[in-house]
């Protein structure tokens, strides 16, 4: 399909912008609300505070005056008997020729953490610095506002002039792996279909300067399992002579990366790509790298971070510091996350992570793996109509230019979505930036930042309402 321009004149544009800056305080106040809710989808955690959060974000949905239906909806997990977290899914049929638009984001959040870590209640959204702290007041709450406030605002100033189609598809559980996304679009589809898909849950290049995510890094996620004994010894009599599991684990991991720091697994590829300028000192600022500390890797730093993969130890299952004792440990339970460069698929990185590991286990540890979750990364063909209105969009809302990002992080839903709807173009975006420290104690939300992508979003919108959708 093509698009080409209406012959109705231009849409009311100022008008739209002006709707905008008048509806950014409520907006801001319903997004505290929904701060307010700690909607956490992993099963250790209340699961009814994710009924509200969907309940509510459906209410804004109505309140809208945009969509013929809005419901919340549950899909069961893959093929089984199980059904995942709460989803919203507003509709309105697109009329005279105009395309439709998906608009994706998440209502739930990651648990907050260690509450001590917070200067203020993590779930309680507080102004400071020009910035709104609390969970998810950026990841992912702030997308799904930036959503509401925009169609707010293009329903108020085209009122029965908006033949735009629009689908809003708010997901409860993109934290906790997407474990039903997939089969809901399939229970979905007709509903979902799109010409065009924004996915708010992106960010930008900094507070001030738009980003369009061009690429995303795949992720292979799996427990490591390593064992060496059948029962703990101890480390006085049998240390020197017998290896425990600490010491296979810590042997073994070693080997992941080279002197550099670098991937250094044989079979996890890289990807050539241009990257913008950005300085080490940058690097340090927004990440909080220590004055003593190097970064790790080679050749330019946005590289490292958007085309070469990346492995992390997030996690490990050994005795406590508290519960020390000289013992030799019989078993070590490791989390290890890949990052995949774009390009490659996810099922090939891990078939190589997994080959370096069991090539590499020392002392002939038995190694178990187990827990394996994969997502392929994302490229974007950047040639398309709505990729070129949503640039332009961009430049307008913030006044800059907007620049094309890699992200390193991963968002595998995307490779569904390519999947489902493969005529759709899709387009990530958000409203982070590198302070926002998403799934960190202390996130937060640029509220210049969140007023620039609302901007942004109305005026995509509204010249979205202008164009018609040809065969």
């Amino acid at each position: 399909m093509t698009t080409s321009a209406s012959s109705a004149g231009p849409a009311p544009e100022s008008a739209v912008v002006e709707a905008v800056a008048l509806g950014i305080p409520s907006a801001l106040a319903d997004l505290g609300a929904l701060v307010r809710i700690p909607g956490i989808a992993w099963p250790s955690f209340d699961q009814t505070h994710l009924e509200r959060s969907a309940d509510a974000i459906a209410e804004l949905a109505r309140g809208t005056g945009v969509f013929d239906d809005v419901r919340v909806l549950r899909a069961h997990v893959d093929d089984t008997e199980e059904l995942g977290q709460p989803a919203v899914l507003a509709t309105r049929k697109a009329r005279n020729g105009r395309p439709t638009i998906l608009l994706y984001a998440h209502h739930d959040v990651q648990p907050p953490g260690d509450d001590a870590l917070w200067d203020t209640p993590p779930f309680e959204p507080t102004v400071r610095g020009g910035r709104l702290y609390g969970r998810g007041a950026a990841d992912d709450k702030a997308g799904v506002m930036a959503h509401i406030a925009a169609l707010r605002a293009v329903s108020e100033t085209l009122g029965d002039d908006l033949d735009l189609g629009v689908a809003l598809f708010i997901e409860g559980e993109e934290e906790y792996g997407s474990r039903s996304f997939a089969r809901f679009l399939r229970d979905n589809a007709e509903a979902l279909r799109a010409d065009a898909i924004v996915v708010a849950d992106s960010g930008n290049l900094d507070s001030e300067t738009p980003g369009l995510t061009v690429s995303l890094r795949g992720n292979a996620r799996f427990t490591l399992r390593i064992r060496t004994l059948e029962h703990a010894s101890h480390s006085g009599m049998f240390g020197g002579a017998v290896p425990d599991a600490m010491m296979a684990a810590v042997t073994l991991l070693a080997t992941l990366w080279d002197e550099d720091g670098a991937v250094a697994v044989e079979g996890m590829t890289s990807r050539t790509g241009e990257t913008p300028a950005y300085a080490e000192e940058t690097l340090r600022d927004e990440t909080g790298l220590l004055p003593g500390t190097s970064p790790v890797g080679r050749e330019d730093i946005l590289g490292r971070i958007w085309n070469k993969p990346s492995i992390t130890i997030t996690g490990i299952d050994a005795t406590s510091v508290a519960q020390a004792s000289n013992t030799l440990l019989p078993e070590v339970s490791v989390v290890i996350s890949a990052r995949v460069a774009p390009g490659q698929d996810a099922k090939d990185a891990y078939a190589a992570l997994k080959a370096h590991l069991d090539a590499h286990a020392p002392f002939g540890a038995e190694l178990t793996f187990s827990d394996i979750d994969l997502g392929d990364g994302f490229l974007v063909d950047t040639g398309g109509w709505a990729v070129e209105l949503t640039r332009q969009a961009m430049a307008d809302g913030y006044g800059k230019a907007a620049v094309d990002l890699g992200v390193g992080g991963s968002i595998p839903f995307i490779a569904d979505l390519v999947r489902e709807f493969p005529g759709a173009q899709i387009l990530v975006t958000g409203v982070e930036d590198p302070h926002s420290r998403a799934h960190s104690p202390n996130e937060s939300l640029h509220l210049k930042t969140f007023r620039n992508a609302v901007r942004t979003e109305a005026l995509l919108l509204t010249r979205m309402n202008a164009h018609r959708i040809a065969s």
